[in-house]
């Protein structure tokens, strides 16, 4: 029987990053050499660093997730005790008198000058400011909007009465209701022409037109064309017989 020659190949060394020899002693010699214990060394520091990192970071996301939870929980007891204040008709929490609770938005609300207080934060709001301020700036646009309201209310005044002008005639005033203004005044001034026009007959020129020999020829020539067209297209109507 014959024999043939197999190649044993070689084994690739995750840790060195090179091929050796498939066969028992090469791997052998390679695995208690220097190189391969040093990169094996390397690469289980690495894995170590990297588990640290990761628990590290775990701990962290760990600790600030109970962080926002205890806020959460504290900002919730302070919201359920504000609530409860207001269902029991305390205004102690209110910025002064005039406030009263809306209980549609869930702020206190000032009917004289439109503001709306928060009183976790304590910042005002106006539909006129459009966002949260301090109270010295809601003040200051409430004043302000007052005054320009006080003074556009002052300003607007009514207009004077148009003085109709009536024409004097002799023997005293004219008789009846005088009409200063038209009665249709989406009316132009300038009419439009009625659709019932008399139509005006014109002049008829007394001198005879004069005609060149050449217009002369043209109208004889459209004139025989004329009746060659209705000689050719009478069969075609059948007026007349053809033999």
């Amino acid at each position: 029987m014959t024999e043939y020659w197999v190649s044993q190949g070689n084994k690739w060394c995750d840790f060195c990053k090179i091929y050796i020899a498939n066969n028992p002693l090469s791997i052998r010699t390679h695995e208690i050499g220097k190189r391969h214990k040093d990169s094996v060394t390397k690469r289980l520091a690495t894995m170590q660093k990297e588990g640290a990192a990761k628990e590290k970071e775990q701990q962290q996301a760990a600790r600030a997730l109970q962080q926002i939870e205890a806020k959460a929980k504290k900002s919730y007891q302070k919201d359920l005790e504000n609530s409860q204040r207001n269902v029991d008709g305390d205004i102690s929490a209110a910025p002064g008198d005039g406030w009263e609770f809306d209980s549609t938005s869930g702020y206190y609300y000032e009917k004289s000058t439109g503001l709306y207080y928060d009183s976790n934060s304590g910042f005002y709001y106006s539909d006129g400011l459009g966002k949260w301020v301090a109270q010295e700036e809601a003040y200051e646009w409430a004043k302000t909007s007052q005054t320009g309201a006080g003074q556009s209310s002052t300003s607007q005044t009514k207009p004077a009465a148009a003085v109709a002008i009536v024409p004097t005639i002799k023997g005293g005033k004219a008789p009846g209701v005088v009409v200063t203004k038209p009665l249709n005044p989406m009316r132009t001034v300038k009419g439009a022409q009625s659709a019932i026009a008399a139509n005006k007959r014109k002049r008829e020129d007394t001198k005879p037109k004069v005609i060149s020999k050449e217009e002369e020829a043209a109208l004889k020539a459209r004139e025989a064309a004329r009746k060659r067209m209705e000689d050719r297209e009478k069969p075609l109507m059948g007026l007349y017989r053809s033999y």
